[in-house]
């Protein structure tokens, strides 16, 4: 297993392969700045509520990647 912190709430994951994203928040976080989003793997999103610092850049990661985008109502 392999865990990347960027910072805030959201951080990475990568166990047996696949690549897991929770809340998004890159491209204005601050503690983040050196992080390029078009870098970033991701097979799962996750997202743990809808505000703007967990969603930020979760559709165009999804995008990026095909990622599947897993949250609450």
């Amino acid at each position: 297993m392999k865990i990347a912190y960027y910072g805030h709430s959201c951080f990475a994951a990568e166990i047996n392969g696949k690549h897991l994203l929770f809340d998004p928040f890159i491209t204005q976080n601050p503690l983040a700045e050196a992080v390029d989003i078009k870098k970033i793997k991701s097979d799962y999103i996750f997202v743990s509520h809808a505000h703007y610092d967990h969603i930020i850049d979760a559709a165009a990661i999804a995008d990026q990647t095909g990622a599947t985008v897993i949250s609450n109502f």
